[in-house]
C-alpha cells in the first residue's frame, strides 16, 4: 500500500507540473506577448482625414502635415533637459510633468510629449532629435480650412481622452478624433483606417528591421471624402449679414431636405481650432458664457416662436374643422379672455378672414381659433392632446432627425404637463389657461431648425424630409434612406393653400411689405416674440426677439428659412430682413435690394446685449 501511494503522488504531481507547463507554453501567450512586446516596437502610419466639400464642389476642409514629438519612457536617457527644453519652447517644470505623466500611461508605449508641430519647428527640430534617446518625431495630418465660417458645421479634431479610449479601443494615447459637428457625427468614415508597422528589436534595444519581414504590417487606408448640403456662398452672406447680432438661420431645399445654410452667431473662424494653440483658443471661446460662440443657436437655442406659429394654429384649425378660410373674426386691439384679462393686438382693418389674419397677424383672430380647437373636445386634456399630436407630425417636440451630435427637442405641452402646473384635478383648467398657444408664446418652444422644418413641410403642401447635412459619401452608393423617407403631417394638402396664400400676403400687403424681392414671390410670416430671463429669482422681460419664417418661389420652392435674431425688436426689423436677403442670395446668385443689405450689413445689437434690462411692456405680437 505505501508503495502504491507513494507511486500514486508521485504519478499526480508529474501531471500536474506537466498539465501547467502545458498551459503556460501552449495554451497561455501572455508571457509570449509580454516578449513580444518587449522585442517588438509597434509603429501607427496615420492616414489621411476625408475632405469636405460644399454641395457645389467647393472645398471646405483638406489637411495639412504636422509633427508630434512622441516619448517612449523606459527608453529615455539621461540627456541636457536645458537645452531639450530650449529647444521644445517649453519648462522644465513641464518637461518634469509630461514625462511623469507619459510614464503613468506605459513606459513601453509612446506618448505625444509635444504635439502639432508645424513645418517651420519640425525642420529646426529634426537635426537634433538623434541626441534625445527615447524621443522621436511622428509626422500626421491635421485639418486646413479653405473658409473662415462653418465652423459650427464642421466642428474640431482633438485628442482623445481616457474616457474615450476605454469606450473605443482602436484609439491610443494622443491619436485625434472629430469632436462637434460633421467631424464627430461622421469620425468613422472621415477618419480612415490607420496603418500598423512591427519593428523588431534586438537585446540592446536597437531597430533591426521589419518584424517577420513585413508579414503582419498593414498599410494606412485614407478616409473617405464626404460632400455636404452646404452652398458655402450662402453660408458665408449668412454669417456676413449677421455680424453683431446674435442668433440663427436655417434654410433648407423643401424637395429633399438638404440643408443649405446653418448659420449660429455669434461665430469664430475653424482655423482658430488648429494647432497648438487649440487647447488654449477653444477654452477662451468656450468660457464666453456672454456671447457663446461654441454654442449653436440654430440646433440647441430653444425660443418661443411667436406669430410663424400662428401658421400651424390655422392649419390645425382647418383640419378640425373649426373654422374655414372665409369666415371672418373681429378684433378690437386684443382677445379678452378671464378676468379682464387681454392678450393685445396692433391696430388693423377689420374684420380679417384666415388670409388677412395671417397677413396681419391678428392675435384675436388665432386665439379664436385656438379656442375652438381646443374646446371641441369633452375635454381640455383631450383637445390639448389633439392639438399636441397635429404639431408633432411635423416633427415638433421632438428633436427632428439631423445628423449633428447635438440638438434640442423644444417643447409642445401636453395635458398631463398641464394638469401638473394647475394641480389637476384639485383645480380645473380650460383652454384660456393655455391661450398664449395660439400665438407661438406661453409654453412652447421651438429651436430655429424645426421652424425651418415646419416651413418646409408648409411648402410642400403636407410633407417634409429629415433635414439632414450629408449629400454624398465618395466611394459609397448612397447616404442613409431614413434622409429620403417622405414624412406626411396629419393635414390634408387641400388645407394649406389658404395658409399660403396668407403667407404670400404677407408680402403683398401685410408685415413684411417692405422686403419684397423684385421678381421672386415669397410667402413668409413675421414674428416678435417675448423675451424673458429671471434676474434675482424675479421673471424680467427683456427686449423682444425677431422671429422670420419663409419660403420661395410660391410654387415649386426651392428654399424654406427661418431666421432667429436675439434681442432684435420685431420680426421684419431684423430676421424678416435677413431672410429676405438669404433668400435672394439663393434664387438669384446677386442682391437688387442693396438699400436693405446696407441697412442689415451695417446694423448692430451689441448696445441692446449690453443693457441689462429693457422696461418697456410686451405690447404686440406680429
Amino acid at each position: 500500500m505505501r508503495k502504491i501511494l507513494l507511486l500514486s503522488i508521485v504519478i499526480i504531481t508529474g501531471l500536474v507540473f506537466i498539465g501547467r507547463l502545458f498551459y503556460l507554453q501552449i495554451y497561455d501567450t501572455s508571457f509570449q506577448k509580454l516578449s513580444e512586446n518587449n522585442a517588438i516596437n509597434i509603429i501607427y502610419d496615420y492616414p489621411q482625414r476625408g475632405y469636405m466639400f460644399d454641395r457645389n464642389g467647393v472645398l471646405l476642409v483638406s489637411n495639412q502635415p504636422s509633427y508630434d514629438v512622441m516619448v517612449i519612457p523606459r527608453e529615455v536617457k539621461p540627456l541636457d533637459t536645458l537645452e531639450f527644453c530650449d529647444l521644445l519652447k517649453i519648462s522644465k517644470e513641464n518637461f518634469t510633468t509630461i514625462l511623469k505623466k507619459a510614464r503613468a500611461y506605459s513606459p513601453r508605449i509612446p506618448s505625444p510629449f509635444i504635439p502639432q508641430l508645424n513645418k517651420e519647428e519640425y525642420a529646426y527640430l529634426s537635426e537634433k532629435m538623434h541626441k534625445y534617446e527615447g524621443f522621436y518625431i511622428q509626422k500626421r495630418s491635421l485639418r486646413e480650412y479653405s473658409v473662415n465660417h462653418s465652423a459650427n458645421v464642421l466642428g474640431f479634431i482633438a485628442e482623445v481622452n481616457n474616457a474615450i479610449i476605454k469606450k473605443d479601443p482602436y484609439y491610443q494615447i494622443g491619436e485625434l478624433i472629430g469632436k462637434q459637428g460633421i467631424e464627430k457625427q461622421y469620425e468613422q468614415v472621415l477618419r480612415g483606417v490607420k496603418g500598423v508597422k512591427y519593428i523588431q528589436k534586438d537585446r540592446f534595444n536597437r531597430d533591426i528591421g521589419p518584424f517577420k519581414e513585413g508579414l503582419f504590417d498593414t498599410l494606412p487606408e485614407r478616409g473617405k471624402d464626404i460632400t455636404l448640403t452646404i452652398d458655402a456662398e450662402l453660408q458665408a452672406y449668412g454669417e456676413a449679414l449677421f455680424i453683431n447680432k446674435r442668433g440663427g438661420i436655417v434654410a433648407i431645399e423643401p424637395s429633399s431636405g438638404e440643408i443649405l445654410a446653418l448659420v449660429s452667431a455669434p461665430y469664430y473662424d475653424p482655423s482658430l481650432l488648429v494647432g497648438r494653440e487649440r487647447s488654449r483658443n477653444y477654452t477662451k471661446l468656450y468660457y464666453d458664457s456672454i456671447a457663446k460662440p461654441t454654442y449653436d443657436r440654430g440646433l440647441n437655442g430653444e425660443y418661443p416662436p411667436g406669430s410663424p406659429f400662428k401658421a400651424l394654429t390655422a392649419l390645425i384649425g382647418l383640419q378640425e374643422n373649426v373654422i374655414d378660410a372665409k369666415e371672418t373674426v373681429y378684433c378690437s386691439e386684443g382677445y379678452r379672455y378671464g378676468r379682464g384679462k387681454i392678450l393685445g393686438c396692433h391696430l388693423h382693418k377689420n374684420s380679417l378672414a384666415m388670409a388677412g389674419g395671417i397677413a396681419n397677424s391678428c392675435n384675436t383672430y388665432f386665439c379664436v381659433v385656438y379656442k375652438r380647437i381646443i374646446e371641441k373636445y369633452p375635454s381640455p386634456q383631450e383637445g390639448i392632446d389633439n392639438w399636441r399630436q397635429h404639431l408633432s407630425s411635423f416633427g415638433l417636440g421632438d428633436y427632428v432627425g439631423i445628423d449633428m451630435p447635438s440638438g434640442r427637442r423644444g417643447n409642445i405641452p401636453s395635458s398631463n404637463y398641464y394638469n401638473k402646473i394647475y394641480d389637476y384635478p384639485n383645480r380645473k383648467w380650460y383652454a384660456a389657461a393655455t391661450i398664449s398657444n395660439a400665438i407661438g408664446q406661453g409654453e412652447v418652444l421651438l429651436t430655429p431648425m424645426q421652424m425651418a422644418s415646419f416651413t418646409a413641410a408648409i411648402a410642400n403642401r403636407g410633407f417634409f424630409y429629415k433635414p439632414h447635412l450629408i449629400k454624398n459619401i465618395h466611394e459609397v452608393d448612397t447616404i442613409p434612406s431614413k434622409y429620403k423617407v417622405k414624412k406626411r403631417t396629419t393635414i390634408d394638402p387641400q388645407h394649406f393653400e389658404p395658409v399660403i396664400e396668407g403667407m404670400n400676403d404677407v408680402y403683398n400687403y401685410g408685415t413684411a411689405t417692405s422686403l419684397k424681392i423684385p421678381d421672386i414671390e415669397i410667402c413668409g410670416k413675421t414674428g416678435t416674440a417675448e423675451n424673458y430671463t429671471k434676474i434675482d429669482g424675479k421673471r424680467v422681460q427683456l427686449t423682444d426677439h425677431s422671429v422670420f419664417i419663409a419660403f420661395a418661389p410660391k410654387d415649386n420652392p426651392k428654399i424654406a428659412i427661418s431666421v432667429f435674431v436675439e434681442n432684435g425688436y420685431w420680426g421684419s426689423r431684423w430676421a424678416g430682413r435677413i431672410a429676405s436677403l438669404m433668400i435672394e442670395k439663393y434664387l438669384k446668385g446677386t442682391i437688387t435690394r442693396t438699400d436693405m443689405e446696407n441697412v442689415v450689413l451695417q446694423g448692430s445689437l451689441e448696445a441692446e446685449y449690453a443693457k441689462p434690462l429693457s422696461s418697456e411692456p410686451f405690447k404686440i405680437n406680429q
